[in-house]
């Protein structure tokens, strides 16, 4: 397991990804990531940057283990108490593909779900 190496990268976008967050409810949300500030906190080479973080309820639901910088995203997500009671009731996927666009789509939790509770 590595150590944290892109933590203290992520934490600094955490304003920036808050705000986001927030306006996500009514329309998806991009901003452009630097890229220097990922490889100098470590070199990814040939596997990148890219990755989908699927989270329901502040957990989540998808494998990110083979992504260190999707589990440090998390990780400073989880601790920012702002965002992680924004991420209650909800369904937010967070994604950077190869051009450095970081995507946040959010939902309410799935209807299904909650239908299904109630029978």
């Amino acid at each position: 397991m590595e150590e944290r190496k892109y933590l203290t990268t992520w934490k600094r976008y955490i304003p920036v990804i808050r705000l986001h967050l927030k306006k996500s409810l009514n329309e998806e949300q991009s901003f452009k990531l630097n890229i220097t500030d990922f490889e100098s906190a470590g070199d990814r080479g040939k596997s990148g940057y890219t990755f989908n973080l699927s989270m329901e309820n502040g957990k989540v639901i998808n494998n990110i283990s083979g992504s260190a910088v999707a589990r440090d995203l998390y990780e400073a997500l989880k601790a920012d108490e702002a965002i992680k009671a924004f991420l209650q009731d909800r369904s937010i996927k967070i994604s950077v593909g190869k051009s450095f666009l970081l995507t946040i789509k959010t939902t309410h939790v799935s209807s299904y779900k909650t239908e299904t509770s109630q029978e």
